[in-house]
């Protein structure tokens, strides 16, 4: 229970209020050994003006969630203006309490950030930074394709990513599925990336992109790479 009070703490501090069907992520922490990973999103739909929420339990070395870590739910409740929708994602959590339990997931224990995209800035299909901890620098190129417009798009990506240490040969990795087309989704663009708290694996978080008859849409998923 403890740790419940606390996860719905820290996202609720870190909500941000947009216009229009744009969710908000949240990241929910890691297990103790940094191999699982639970992150979450809210918001209102813009059509329905209902509040909706979303949980997902990653297996961060496999990049795939683990069998049954998936939760979402669209409530029947009505928002007044100012609200964000947090609400369905504490209701979602309190409702899934044995699912953080079994992962072991801490939500303080939420790994490291080392690039954020900027609200405004203009997303690029190549980003480069580097870890000021370390100096290991970091070179991401996104390819993605889409088939299709508006609500009949769909799209596939996938990263190429270069880690260079300060000392050591740069290593490459292909992070992602370049032939899996999401239906309804126009494109995508990296927001964040952050170590896990071991720091021996990057996680990405990608907007998924949608234009559909009632506006833009804004979901978020992540990929996972263990890179040392």
């Amino acid at each position: 229970m403890k740790k419940l009070l606390m996860m719905a703490l820290v996202f609720a501090l870190s909500g941000t209020l947009f216009a229009g069907d744009i969710a908000t992520f949240v990241n929910m922490g890691f297990s103790d050994d940094s191999r699982i990973l639970m992150f979450g999103q809210y918001g209102i739909e813009q059509e329905t003006a209902r509040p909706y929420a979303e949980m997902y339990v990653v297996d961060v070395p496999e990049n795939r969630f683990v069998a049954d870590g998936v939760r979402r739910t669209t409530f029947d409740a009505a928002v007044t203006p100012g609200q964000d929708g947090s609400g369905a994602l504490l209701r979602l959590l309190s409702e899934n309490a044995a699912l953080v339990e079994r992962w072991g997931i801490d939500p303080l224990n939420q790994g490291r950030l080392v690039y954020f995209l900027l609200n405004g800035s203009e997303p690029k299909p190549e980003i480069s930074f580097r870890d000021f901890s370390d100096g290991t620098r970091y070179n991401v190129r996104m390819h993605q394709r889409r088939r299709g417009e508006g609500p009949t798009a769909e799209a596939a990506f996938h990263l190429e990513l270069t880690v260079t240490p300060v000392s050591g040969a740069p290593r490459n990795f292909t992070v992602g599925l370049p032939n899996f087309f999401r239906e309804g989704v126009s494109w995508y663009q990296i927001n964040q990336a952050f170590l896990s708290p071991d720091e021996r694996s990057l996680i990405f978080v990608v907007e998924r992109i949608s234009d559909t008859s009632a506006g833009r849409s804004v979901r978020y998923m992540v990929e996972t790479v263990r890179f040392r």
